[in-house]
């Protein structure tokens, strides 16, 4: 079974950058789609990008296009979500996530393997 691990979350100040990593174990990433998701409190699950298994065609949701960015390193059988010019609105917690599908989707539920999320505060 596909396993994910999520690091790199912390506090940030607005205008402040992070760079997400999503570490996959059990399985090699090339057979994934990997997406990004983020949840607030009192909010839905919603989708933030995804990558597709062979790293070569990426998506973004709206509110992100612009500042995120997802890239993957196969060799390290790692996908990254660098986040720029943060906003408050963009603290949550962030999950990654991963299909076995050449092509990804911003629809949670179409992803069976989840990372246990990173923490993103950012602060006024």
């Amino acid at each position: 079974q596909l396993q994910l691990v999520e690091s790199g979350g912390g506090l940030v100040h607005t205008g402040g950058s992070l760079r997400l990593s999503c570490a996959a174990s059990g399985s090699t990433l090339n057979y994934y789609a990997i997406g990004w998701f983020r949840q607030a409190p009192g909010k839905e699950r919603e989708g933030v990008s995804w990558i597709n298994s062979k790293g070569d065609t990426t998506h973004y949701a709206d509110f992100v296009q612009g500042r995120f960015t997802i890239s993957k390193d196969n060799a390290k059988n790692t996908v990254f979500l660098q986040m720029d010019n943060l906003t408050p609105e963009d603290t949550a917690v962030y999950y990654c996530a991963g299909r076995g599908w050449p092509s990804g989707t911003l629809f949670a539920h179409s992803y069976p393997y989840w990372g246990q999320g990173t923490q993103v505060t950012v602060s006024e």
